[in-house]
């Protein structure tokens, strides 16, 4: 499958909504701290089931939720009813010039068309403001994990985190970074979650889908550090950038 393949299962998303509930991880407390500090309104934008918006959320905090597809949408409103949502994509911000003080993406600045993002995240924060980037990624130094990658296929956002291409446009300048090493212990039908909610996987026939779900609970039952367990410990990378609206 093509990163424009990927792109296409994006819209489709809504349809696993559920899966990526149960299967998606959240995102370490530090890493949030670190993306939007003493923020106090805060744009979670390609904001899915709310992974990164339940983070968000806090006294003295007023969070926007926004999102594309209406069913993932949906998922967030019941998930985190603290969060308001709205419907938007990053190239056009359903928010006014000037109204918020950090524009954050949790797995979903590779689905955007970067100039045009960063214009319109430059647009809506006040001045001083952060545009806040992050991913979770499997740590695939691990063998087991290593293998399920070629199980479940490897991600563009990963291919892009791997080789330290992220990017944003002007105004915005150099991006920081912070990567956290942490694991994240699952069930197997959460790991089989985890599989499924991902844009390859939610793009395939049925047929294709069940065959590599069957081959995850085929890897996590016969591979040496995972057999015989109803939990295992998936390590994860999470990988966070944030550049200053000068």
């Amino acid at each position: 499958m093509t990163d424009r393949d990927e792109a296409l299962a994006g819209r489709r998303f809504g349809d696993a909504a559920d899966a990526y509930v149960a299967g998606r991880p959240d995102y370490p407390r530090e890493v949030v701290d670190w993306l939007v500090g003493n923020a106090a309104d805060i744009a979670d934008v390609g904001a899915g089931t709310g992974k990164l918006t339940a983070a968000l959320v806090g006294p003295r905090r007023d969070v926007v939720a926004v999102e594309p597809d209406a069913g993932m949408l949906a998922a967030l409103a019941r998930e985190v009813p603290a969060a308001r949502t709205a419907p938007g994509t990053g190239e056009a911000l359903p928010l006014a010039d000037g109204s918020v003080d950090a524009v954050v993406y949790g797995q979903a600045w590779h689905w955007v068309r970067v100039p045009e993002a960063s214009a319109e995240a430059a647009r809506v924060l006040r001045p001083g403001g952060v545009l806040g980037l992050v991913w979770n990624v499997r740590d695939s130094s691990v063998g087991w994990v290593d293998e399920l990658g070629g199980v479940i296929r490897g991600s563009a956002a990963e291919r892009m985190i791997d080789s330290d291409s992220v990017a944003v446009a002007p105004p915005f300048g150099p991006l920081e970074r912070r990567d956290v090493r942490w694991t994240r212990t699952m069930t197997v039908d959460e790991l089989v979650a985890m599989a499924a909610s991902r844009s390859y996987v939610i793009a395939l026939s049925a047929e294709e889908r069940a065959a590599v779900l069957d081959g995850v609970r085929r890897l996590v039952a016969t591979h040496p550090e995972t057999a015989g367990r109803d939990r295992v410990d998936l390590p994860y990378v999470t990988s966070a950038f944030r550049a200053r609206r000068p």
